[in-house]
């Protein structure tokens, strides 16, 4: 079985299929590899509903992407054009970075990047109406917050996450992680998707990982899950992550 994945340290990721070539950059400036398992994979909607309900979105006082590929699926479905007096916000610097090239040049992103962040905005205090582009499931926070402030909702869920289940491929080289071993953890949905839905062995290898994550909500359900040290990256970019991982290396 090929182990050239494993290098100095390894850092453990678990992005959508597909969306692993950052972190992978990120852990080789460190001196690290990258074990790459994808719990799901993302998959643009196509179909007449979620082209209205993201037409109806888009005219909204605010408009808010959870995800660079909320921003993608959406432009592929239409022309993302602002109206005058619109707000357009994204939950992280990758989802403005996303806007910008669908050319929104002045989508706003908080400085914590998270769903507490982007709810802290004061465009998002006491809007009238809020288009919120996104998928189903994950990030409740910001729909239920949102409708407690008194806002319109207008949800364009314009992308799915289907599940993967893990390959025989992916248990083995989990079964062959050797510390040591770092997890990124930027996504709530996928730690639970493997630790409560794949094979024990799955959940029993990432708990011989230390975690870098991305906020202290992520760090508090890692420890949940019984996955020690974790420390919290603050930042969901693979940089940040990278970055903290290394440093846990170094700590150890």
């Amino acid at each position: 079985m090929p182990t050239a994945h494993i290098l100095a340290w390894t850092l453990v990721s678990l992005r959508p299929r597909g969306g692993h070539d950052a972190l992978r950059r990120a852990a080789a400036r460190h001196g690290g590899g990258l074990l790459a398992l994808s719990p799901w994979d993302l998959q643009a909607r196509r179909d007449a509903d979620s082209r209205q309900a993201l037409a109806e979105a888009l005219q909204a006082q605010a408009v808010v992407f959870t995800s660079p590929a909320a921003v993608r699926a959406a432009a592929a479905l239409q022309p993302l054009r602002p109206r005058r007096g619109q707000h357009w916000l994204a939950v992280g610097a990758g989802s403005a970075a996303a806007l910008r090239r669908a050319g929104i040049s002045g989508a706003r992103a908080p400085a914590r990047m998270d769903s507490e962040g982007l709810l802290a905005l004061p465009e998002l205090q006491a809007p009238a109406s809020v288009g919120l582009v996104t998928a189903p499931g994950g990030r409740g926070m910001i729909p239920a917050t949102l409708v407690a402030r008194g806002a319109q909702l207008r949800r364009a869920d314009v992308y799915v996450r289907v599940p993967l289940p893990p390959t025989a491929a992916a248990l083995a080289r989990l079964r062959a992680l050797a510390a040591p071993a770092v997890l990124a953890l930027s996504s709530e949905q996928a730690l639970r998707l493997v630790m409560d839905t794949w094979p024990a062995e799955a959940a029993a290898a990432l708990r011989r990982c230390a975690v870098a994550a991305a906020s202290d909500r992520l760090a508090a359900i890692a420890s949940g899950y019984g996955l020690q040290p974790v420390v919290v990256a603050g930042d969901p970019r693979p940089a940040a992550l990278a970055a903290t991982a290394r440093a846990l290396i170094a700590a150890t």
